[in-house]
Parts: C-alpha cells; structure tokens; sequence
C-alpha cells in the first residue's frame, strides 16, 4: 500500500481535532496515524475497506500459478 505522506498525522493532533482527520479522509481517501512517529492507524472511508477486503479474480490466479510452480513436483508425486 502506497502512503502519502501528505495524509498523515499525529495520534496527538488526531485526537485533539478529529474533525480534521474526517475532513482529510474525504478529500484524500486515507490518512495514516502515526504513534512515536511510527505508523500505527489508517482511517477510511467504509465503503474503501469494502472494496479492499476481496482479492481480484487477477491477483488470485497469479498467487495460485506461483504457488503451483514453486511446489510442482510435489505436486506432480501426489498425482501418481
């Protein structure tokens, strides 16, 4: 996941104006909270998480030929 660093901001700043943090999450699509300058929350929009907890059918198929490549002779042993 690509981060801007124009959407983050401190958990301080985020809890003292969380108006703020809703406002960037609109014009931005994601703001990263940061705890000790160490990335530690991401807010979005519910309908983004949505969208993001499926695989697409794409990404699916190339993790399955990697993973059928990397364990083809066993495999191809099990097949017999």
């Amino acid at each position: 996941m690509m981060i801007n660093t124009n959407n983050m901001i401190s958990i301080t700043e985020a809890n003292q104006n969380f108006s703020k943090v809703t406002r960037m999450v609109d014009e931005k699509g994601s703001v990263l909270i940061l705890k000790n300058n160490k990335p530690r929350y991401l807010v979005m929009e519910f309908s983004m998480a949505e969208d993001n907890q499926f695989a697409s059918d794409e990404d699916v198929m190339n993790v399955s030929k990697r993973i059928i490549e990397k364990n083809r002779k066993a495999y191809e042993l099990l097949g017999k």
